[in-house]
Order: C-alpha cells, then structure tokens, then sequence
C-alpha cells in the first residue's frame, strides 16, 4: 500500500477533471480524494497498489478529453490516513 499526494496543472479546472478522476480511482481501486485549488491547479491523494497508485498518476497527464495538463508533481505521502472510498472535496 502505498499513497501519494499530487499536483495537477494546466487546463484542468472546469472540464470535469475532478469526476473523471474519481471514476478513474474507482476502476482502478485506488482510495483518497480529489479537488479544485483557488491557484488553478487540481490537487489530489491516492491510496492503494503501488502499481495501481503509479497507473493512476500516469492517467493524470492525460485527463479527461476537454483537459490540457502540463505538470504533474507527485510526491510519497508517508503520514497519510487510511481512506475507505475515493471523493471530491469541495475547495
């Protein structure tokens, strides 16, 4: 089990990032959270695999198809709380 906590910049406010997302962690099993930043950029936590985990982030360079993502900062997450599902938290 591993978690990371990332950074998602570019086009990715207002073209249904966040649900895609979540659908994405739900196919994919991973656990955590997803939201909006006031500075533009989506910041999120998944929790799961580290295979699963590393496929989640790579999905996160390519978005859903209305995004344009140009950076994606992960990092470990080592003090991170167990989730049981995977939400939208609102900004």
């Amino acid at each position: 089990m591993v978690t990371k906590h990332v950074f998602i910049s570019g086009k990715v406010q207002g073209v249904y990032y966040r649900d895609s997302t979540r659908e994405q962690a739900d196919r994919l099993g991973i656990t955590g959270w997803v939201r909006n930043l006031l500075d533009g950029r989506v910041e999120a936590v998944f929790q799961g695999p580290d295979d699963k985990v590393v496929e989640m982030i790579q999905w996160c360079w390519k978005g859903p198809p209305m995004s344009k993502v140009e950076d994606v900062e992960a990092c470990e997450n080592t003090n991170a709380e167990s989730y049981g599902d995977f939400q939208i938290k609102h900004s």
